[in-house]
């Protein structure tokens, strides 16, 4: 397992992280057992990084993973999560002080750990950018010196929205998510920016939400019928060339120089290790050029209307 730094701090994350939001029961129903399982699996593989929110499942991603953590060393993972967002609308996003200290202190004790590592605003885009920059952001810098968390950053979708947060605020990383993969690669067009300000970025989502894969989109994907079509031209496109799509997608995403990590989710150890030894491969790149040919940085509208980027 490659490991890089992320930005100025002193972490170094495996070069494939493990998003724990399908212990939540996200995509599809999951025996606890098994997602305990697949923790183990992703840590024993040399994965050490590891990302949930109170959001996933509604808190049972949290508390399933604490379970999957308990009676193994602190120093064998990075363990980051987010506060902010608890539900699916607009009003169950809450970023004041108040709320985050308390979301920070029950996902620690869901968790079993004492700090973070990174903790994060979760999709900034759903709430008034000025409110991040004058509250938010400044109660998770104080959480920083006061030693309940290592370092802080924010999540979300739109570009605009994380433009506008560093160009006023000193933050520690990023986690964007579809925004660098076949589909869209717009992330690039931020990179420059975050590696002059040594942000470090990590990128989420390489299959687009199930977008790339055989199996498709869940019901609930906010990509338009254009976007869902063209996808399925790729999987169609990877087929003929007896390339599985997820595989090219995985590769695709894990070899940016300036990513620090790869955060890609699933409950089930067999496809961890499937994931795991893709990325060992490199990807064939004239494949690569000819899916990126179906699309053109196809996005979709997230959150307020002001913080998107269409």
């Amino acid at each position: 397992m490659e490991y890089n730094k992320l930005g100025k701090t002193d972490l170094s994350l495996s070069k494939l992280s493990y998003g724990a939001s399908p212990l939540g029961n996200v995509f599809q129903n999951v025996d606890e057992s098994v997602g305990i399982k697949t923790v183990h699996t992703a840590l024993d593989h040399g994965i050490n990084h590891i990302d949930c929110s109170p959001y996933y499942g509604l808190t049972k991603a949290e508390t399933v993973l604490g379970k999957a953590l308990k009676g193994i060393n602190r120093d064998r993972y990075v363990l980051s999560s987010k506060a902010g967002r608890y539900g699916p609308e607009m009003s169950d996003f809450d970023m004041s002080e108040k709320r985050i200290r308390a979301s920070l202190d029950e996902s620690l004790m869901r968790l079993g750990v004492d700090e973070l590592d990174i903790f994060y605003l979760h999709d900034i885009e759903f709430v008034d950018i000025d409110f991040v920059l004058s509250e938010s952001l400044p109660c998770l810098e104080a959480l920083k010196k006061e030693g309940r968390i290592r370092y802080f950053g924010v999540t979300g979708y739109p570009m605009q929205s994380f433009k506008k947060v560093i160009e006023h605020y000193d933050i520690d990383c990023i986690l964007s998510y579809c925004r660098y993969a076949l589909h869209d690669n717009s992330l690039t067009e931020l990179i420059p920016e975050l590696v002059k300000k040594e942000i470090g970025i990590i990128n989420a989502s390489p299959t687009a939400m199930g977008l790339l894969t055989h199996r498709g989109a869940p019901n609930w994907h906010p990509a338009n019928k254009s976007l869902i079509d063209d996808c399925q031209k790729a999987v169609a496109l990877c087929d003929k060339h007896g390339v599985n799509i997820t595989e090219l997608a995985m590769q695709f995403a894990v070899n940016h120089e300036a990513i620090s990590s790869t955060l890609v989710g699933t409950a089930n150890p067999n496809n961890l290790l499937k994931n795991l030894n893709w990325i060992e491969n490199k990807p064939n790149q004239a494949l690569i050029e000819e899916v990126r040919t179906l699309f053109s940085n196809q996005v979709w509208r997230s959150g307020k209307p002001e913080n998107n980027d269409i």
